[in-house]
């Protein structure tokens, strides 16, 4: 006897009484909760005992029909009929899906090329693992209902000009968001903003790193579909904010990037920039429309603005090559350690870099270029503070921050510039759990009346202060100058404040430059002097005697220092000290700091 397995009412009798059935046909369907349920035949035979009509309430369990199994064997039930047409809901889905993407908007894309851009799927295209992208909300349109049609929108707003997901970038899991300046500018929409909170909040829950497409107009006043007036209340700026220390926030843009749009982006630990880009936090309509002068896009904070002034870390030459700096960028931010690479710079080139003249400059960069894994390098805001190298690299596999003296820029003197660009830089590092590698040469803070009027005694102490909470370990190589309170905040706060601090053997130390402090602690018996060549003689004698007792090894041999190297051995010496530091996980807040400051 078959039983109904749920309560409800026939639906419909399918085979009648006494009437042949082959096993798994349909006999009866019943009705449950607005749903059919068929009741299947247990084997082929007759349908005998049918004790139910359409319409008849049932009970779970009561017998419905029997099955007199044939006397004979039945022949085998015939396959299972195949479609041979496309569902229509299927249809639909399909079609919209296609629509959306780049080979359905030709005109569009078109001209995109033509203007020497990539679409907004090229570029997460070109940025992702290869079939790791999980795309959210690409079928979402604008909110502008109560004034165009569905068509018009399907045609016009794909995604509401957003295209977000999660993917993998260099196996590391990410969250990826690119505004569409071919749909309404890169416009934030209501759709476009509840995506964009929908991916931040995943990105928070699951600690996902963030690479964000940045380009578009910000705000977008003509969606209708909305009870609010001016859409003050979302929660996308406050969200990206609070990702900060929490996981890396890498801003990609390329043409215009202005108001809302800007203001994510000026919330990434790191910006990425192409020629092209304009930056600003009002586009030129708002600016007309405050009364301040009509401009075009190109005139509001190019980049020839926003590299020097600090904006942009890093200005890639197109933005094929920007993605490629973005996909460094989030392996040493997000993966501390990488095996080693199987072939290195000479080593011993180092000997050579630093000059035996101490008044000859050398290029700190070519340093950093033979020390680090090959390829490795991401410098960091090369044209804001340029006595002041910042840079993210890999030393035997493992991420590291370095900072660095460039005696080629106020003779290495840190200005106010550069303490604000360490200062940011060191926070980032900690962040994410860099070992900050020092490269110094420097006669201390840069002095005079005119470097106090940048507010030098507030900006330079914020080296003093980042360094002071750092939780990562700091490793500090004097090249050559290693003068004063410059020194000392280059070193962490002090000489033994590193985990190593040592000196190649054109390192010299001092409380200032020692040319200058023979001449101020030697004042009077100069003055004395009438004959000018006897007294640069005898200036000359004096700056040899103090040179010789504010060397390198006279340092490490009252132990102000760890050591004197050959240059040739830094490399190994700096792994040596951070195997006693091995990379540690963010504690279970999963945050080292509490944020990293915009600027």
């Amino acid at each position: 006897m078959v039983r109904s397995p749920l309560t409800g009412v026939i639906e419909e009798v399918v085979v009648a009484d006494g009437a042949p059935v082959s096993a798994g046909a349909v006999v009866v369907v019943v009705e449950s909760m607005k749903m059919h349920h068929e009741v299947l035949a247990p084997a082929a035979g007759v349908v005998r005992s049918l004790a139910v009509a359409a319409g008849d309430q049932v009970r779970e369990g009561q017998a419905l029909f029997d099955v007199e199994v044939a006397a004979v064997a039945p022949e085998e039930p015939a396959p299972p009929a195949v479609a041979t047409g496309e569902r229509a809901d299927l249809a639909r889905v399909l079609g919209r899906r296609a629509a959306i993407l780049d080979a359905a908007r030709g005109e569009v894309v078109a001209r995109r090329h033509e203007a020497g851009r990539r679409t907004a799927r090229e570029n997460v295209a070109d940025l992702v693992d290869d079939g790791s992208f999980s795309e959210y909300g690409g079928l979402a349109l604008a909110a502008q209902r109560l004034r165009r049609s569905e068509a018009d929108l399907i045609e016009r707003t794909p995604g509401d000009g957003m295209v977000c997901g999660t993917a993998g970038v260099g196996g590391v899991a990410c969250a990826v968001l690119s505004y569409d300046d071919t749909v309404m500018a890169g416009t934030q929409g209501l759709r476009n903003h509840r995506k964009t909170d929908r991916l931040l909040e995943l990105a928070e829950r699951r600690r996902l790193p963030v690479v964000l497409f940045a380009e578009g107009g910000g705000g977008r006043p003509g969606d209708t579909d909305q009870s609010e007036l001016f859409h003050l209340m979302v929660p996308t700026f406050a969200t990206f904010a609070r990702l900060s220390a929490l996981v890396p926030r890498i801003g990609i843009v390329s043409g215009p990037c202005f108001a809302g749009n800007a203001a994510l982006l000026g919330c990434c630990d790191v910006i990425v920039a192409t020629p092209d880009a304009s930056i600003g936090m009002g586009g030129p309509t708002m600016i007309e429309g405050g009364g301040l002068g009509r401009f075009e896009p190109s005139e509001v904070g190019p980049v020839s603005v926003q590299a020097p002034n600090g904006v942009i870390d890093v200005v890639a030459d197109d933005e094929a090559a920007a993605v490629g700096v973005a996909r460094r960028l989030v392996s040493l931010l997000a993966k501390p350690l990488v095996a080693a690479p199987p072939e290195l710079a000479d080593q011993t080139a180092l000997r050579e870099l630093v000059p035996e003249d101490p008044k000859r400059v050398h290029d700190v960069r070519a340093v950093l270029d033979v020390l680090a894994d090959p390829g490795s390098v991401v410098e960091l805001r090369r044209a804001f503070g340029p006595g002041m190298l910042t840079a993210l690299a890999r030393i035997g596999g493992r991420a590291v921050g370095v900072l660095g003296n460039d005696p080629r820029h106020l003779s290495g003197a840190v200005d106010a510039d550069g303490s604000d660009k360490a200062a940011r830089f060191l926070q980032l590092c900690d962040a994410f759990g860099l070992p900050i590698v020092s490269l110094v040469d420097t006669p201390g803070f840069m002095v005079g009346p005119d470097s106090e009027a940048t507010a030098m005694v507030r900006r330079c102490s914020r080296m003093f202060l980042a360094a002071a909470t750092l939780t990562v370990p700091w490793l500090a190589v004097v090249l050559r100058r290693g003068y004063g309170l410059g020194a000392m905040a280059m070193t962490g706060g002090g000489f033994h404040a590193p985990l190593l601090t040592v000196a190649w053997p054109t390192g010299e130390f001092g409380a200032m430059g020692v040319e200058g402090a023979v001449r101020l602690a030697f004042r009077r018996e100069l003055e004395a002097l009438d004959d000018d060549d006897a007294r640069e003689a005898r200036v000359q004698e004096l700056i040899a005697a103090v040179r010789a007792q504010s060397g390198a090894l006279t340092m490490a041999s009252v132990f102000e220092i760890d050591d004197v190297i050959d240059p040739a051995d830094t490399r190994e010496r700096l792994l040596q000290a951070l195997s006693a530091a091995p990379p540690q996980p963010p504690p279970p807040s999963g945050r080292r700091r509490t944020l990293v400051d915009s600027w």
